[in-house]
């Protein structure tokens, strides 16, 4: 197997994880290596290469692990669920933006990968917001989730962090792919500021370097920019500092228990509100190495190496 054939394999495997099946050109984007690969490269190799014939099924511009044909019509299904999911994403993302102290609205979750469940699903988003209200932005997005829910629709801000705090600790494939598949939908200029602060993600996904889906960025207008200015300065002293140490106070107590379960990946303090209390990426990183493992593709340089 060269380099590449290796790659390619193992994002496709990757993607196998989520029963999800992979355009090329997607598979070129979101490629595990540790260098850039052209995308005429990717191409060439998924055409020619007798390897992967014997161990990929390509259909309808899919590709899929050999025997995992079933998963295309799903990615179709899928696809048309997206379509309809992404406009609400983007109406809500413009709602969050206008919200006090908030710096950055990104989707983030299957949607950003256009591989939701169901119509159903929730709309899951990251929010970055100023150092030291990290704590009320979350407050104010709850009040929109409840008010948002009347409607049918469960929008799940579920990771909220300040400017100063943009690098991630985690530096495994699960929370490159995390990073590398978020949409940003208001403020670009934080999004790129994260990217940078994330460059290890360069080092598992060297061609993810910007959005695979763009998004035109949200602006606020002089309306709601107004509204946000006066209440950011309104709640920018003393009243919104008390306000801030009572509700992380608050509801650091209230997560206590549930941060020290086993399968937590929850990150709460001054900084962070991350409320992943089942740990997603572990799972998800099990049933990885078990697909590479079937593969004899542990011990397997990635391409460049």
């Amino acid at each position: 197997m060269t380099p590449t054939e290796a790659a390619i394999l193992r994002t496709v495997l990757y993607g196998d994880v989520f029963n999800f099946a992979l355009t090329s050109p997607e598979i070129h984007h979101f490629l595990i290596a540790d260098t850039p690969i052209a995308y005429q490269e990717i191409q060439h190799t998924l055409e020619t290469s007798r390897y992967l014939k014997t161990v990929l099924e390509i259909e309808q511009g899919y590709v899929v692990c050999a025997g995992r044909l079933e998963l295309i019509p799903v990615r179709l299904r899928r696809e048309e669920i997206s379509s309809r999911l992404w406009a609400l994403a983007e109406v809500y993302g413009v709602w969050l933006s206008r919200l006090p102290f908030v710096r950055m609205v990104a989707l983030t979750g299957a949607l950003a990968m256009r591989n939701p469940a169901d119509q159903d699903d929730d709309l899951d988003y990251m929010l970055v917001t100023t150092p030291n209200r990290v704590w009320l932005a979350r407050a104010f997005s709850i009040l929109l989730v409840r008010m948002v829910k009347l409607r049918g629709v469960v929008i799940c801000p579920n990771y909220v962090l300040a400017t100063s705090a943009l690098a991630q600790s985690k530096h495994d494939v699960f929370m490159a792919h995390e990073v590398a598949q978020m949409i940003p939908l208001y403020d670009t200029r934080i999004y790129r500021a994260m990217r940078e602060a994330n460059g290890w993600v360069r080092q598992h996904m060297p061609n993810a370097e910007t959005p695979f889906y763009p998004q035109q960025n949200a602006r606020l207008g002089r309306f709601w920019g107004g509204v946000k200015q006066i209440m950011e300065i309104v709640l920018g002293g003393g009243i919104g500092d008390a306000l801030e140490r009572w509700e992380y106070e608050r509801k650091s107590r209230r997560f206590a228990r549930e941060i020290r379960t086993p399968n937590s990946a929850a990150l709460i303090d001054a900084e962070h509100v991350k409320g992943h209390f089942n740990d997603h990426g572990h799972p998800i990183m099990a049933k990885y190495r078990e697909r590479l493992r079937q593969y004899e593709l542990e011990a397997l340089p990635l391409a460049g190496d």
